[in-house]
């Protein structure tokens, strides 16, 4: 006879947050959407947050990441084929990410806010699961670098802009979409893309034949890849579209050495390969390769403040949600003081992470007007790089803070918040590193003055009548103002001056005034450190709770 036990009722257990509209609750995406021009893709954002939402998509995302992508290198005949392959879970979620038009929505659709319509969208679909969306930013950027090969790209481009996904391995000319990954660094370089030595040869047929290699391929499975290498004799490097597929239907020699073992974005397939006089054509002019390849990162960069942007986002509504249910000590984790404080903190860095992105793709809309400015471009310029460094490092600090008010639920790989974890880091590293970006955002300063005027007029113009802020500003213009060989040290001091102060104005002239001066309280009056939830004494606690409404509408 079998005995049945039970030793305990399970009870205080959280919830799984499922089967709500990621749209319809951010109170602050949607006042964006509506400041920047993009109202018009509302209905389509609601529609979308309410898919996201739901449990099998939120399953679709775990399973990707848990059945992670396999190299077949050979066929069961001994054929090379070198073929990724992917679980369905992957598939669909890149379905989802392909009807969206993540790809491609500014340039198959363009209209006024199509930027920020687009940006919008990514967040929310970031908030899901980060892996797809690599091949999917790449994609994107590569077709305004693409577009510009009056021969290369009018049978490509129905293929890029397509809005449905095709994961078969075959010859572009048999596919009706197209995926374009990336090829830039080396063994010996990394970020330092002029050490490169891989090779490209005139074949005499306007082709190249490359030999070399690439320790971060990016995604092995794409359809084409733009790469670097250096032409004979050439001190610059060039950029080459490398199709996975040669004109005459045959695999390119391009083998996959093996897939990355990597820390997060596990789902996404990233690669070492040999080029073994691989078939490629020039994008760009000749010694040109590192400029080609920086337009394109433009757009990436930007793609990676908005990913950081929406997991902070994913963090914040899943510790609000944990904190609404979970009871210690007496009483829910949300009505404690102390864990509103660290709440608070958290939604503020949300928000104000939300605002830059939104406003960040509002400068690219005003790129392809009649709008644009000497402001504008800064934003493009200046500010995307240090917004770049700034909001990737944060990210990764705030979904630790995140995982702690989880507790020890948070730290197992069974809830979302390890994933979460693991994938904060990579956008910091992914397209140029902090002190690169920071070093961008010298070197932006620099050689276009008067658009850096412009901006700092733009910002005196929205918070200089607040002491904090100009005190930040006039500190910032004295770093800047010291000798130029003092300016490196000090490179990601500017940057983070740069965010906070833009952020600072952008509450300021979109968000509600309690909230604007809470960020500006906690980031400018507060000494110390940047631990989460150090805040003034002059914000009350009530007025904290506010803002966990405004953050997650429940």
């Amino acid at each position: 006879m079998t005995q049945a036990w039970q030793t305990h009722d399970v009870t205080n257990q959280v919830p799984p947050l499922t089967d709500y509209n990621l749209y319809a609750t951010d109170t602050a995406l949607q006042a964006a959407v509506a400041a920047f021009g993009a109202d018009w893709h509302a209905k389509e954002l609601h529609r979308q947050g309410a898919r996201l939402g739901e449990a099998e998509v939120q399953q679709w995302a775990e399973t990707a990441n848990r059945h992670t992508p396999e190299l077949q290198t050979f066929d069961a005949r001994g054929h090379r084929i070198d073929r990724v392959e992917f679980h369905p879970a992957w598939h669909a979620l890149m379905s989802l990410l392909r009807g969206a038009q993540l790809q491609s929505m500014p340039w198959a659709h363009p209209r006024p806010g199509v930027m920020a319509a687009r940006t919008a969208s990514y967040f929310l679909h970031a908030q899901n699961e980060a892996g797809a969306l690599c091949p999917t930013t790449m994609t994107f950027a590569s077709i305004p670098v693409l577009a510009k090969e009056a021969s290369l790209f009018p049978p490509l481009k129905d293929k890029l802009l397509a809005p449905q996904h095709d994961p078969r391995d075959a010859p572009l000319a048999q596919k009706h979409a197209m995926l374009v990954g990336m090829g830039m660094t080396e063994k010996q370089g990394g970020s330092d893309v002029r050490a490169n030595t891989t090779t490209a040869t005139e074949r005499g047929d306007g082709s190249v034949s490359i030999v070399g290699h690439k320790w971060f391929f990016s995604a092995p499975q794409c359809d084409a890849h733009l790469v670097l290498a250096r032409e004979r004799d050439a001190d610059a490097v060039s950029c080459f579209f490398v199709p996975r597929y040669t004109p005459d239907g045959r695999k390119n020699a391009v083998q996959i050495q093996r897939l990355k073992d990597k820390l997060g974005n596990r789902s996404n397939a990233s690669s070492e390969v040999e080029f073994l006089d691989a078939y490629g054509t020039r994008v760009g002019a000749p010694g040109r390769g590192v400029p080609t390849i920086i337009e394109m990162a433009t757009y990436t960069r930007l793609d990676c403040v908005i990913g950081s942007a929406a997991m902070m986002r994913t963090g914040v509504v899943q510790a609000i949600h944990h904190a609404r249910h979970r009871a210690a000590f007496g009483a829910k984790l949300v009505d404690q003081d102390l864990m509103t404080t660290v709440l608070a903190d958290l939604a503020l860095e949300s928000e104000a992470a939300t605002w830059l992105a939104m406003r960040l793709a509002r400068a690219f809309d005003a790129a392809a007007s009649d709008d644009d400015s000497p402001v504008q471009r800064a934003w493009r310029r200046i500010v995307l790089p240090a917004a770049k460094f700034w909001v990737c490092k944060r990210a990764l600090e705030l979904a630790g803070e995140c995982m702690e008010v989880w507790g020890g639920n948070g730290y197992v790989e069974t809830g979302p918040l390890a994933r979460l974890y693991r994938e904060a880091p990579v956008n910091s590293i992914w397209e140029g590193s902090g002190n690169v970006m920071c070093l961008d955002v010298l070197r932006a300063m620099s050689r276009e003055p008067e658009v850096a005027q412009a901006w700092f007029g733009w910002l005196v113009e929205r918070a200089g009548a607040h002491a904090p802020l100009r005190a930040a500003l006039a500190q910032l213009h004295g770093w800047l103002a010291a000798d130029a060989a003092t300016h490196a040290v000090r490179a990601r001091a500017i940057a983070q001056q740069i965010v906070l102060l833009a952020q600072a104005a952008l509450l300021l002239e979109h968000a509600p005034a309690e909230l604007a001066h809470g960020f500006i309280e906690s980031r400018f009056c507060v000494a110390g450190g940047r631990v989460y939830g150090v805040m003034p004494d002059t914000l009350a606690v009530g007025v904290q709770r506010a803002w966990l409404d405004r953050a997650f509408l429940a």
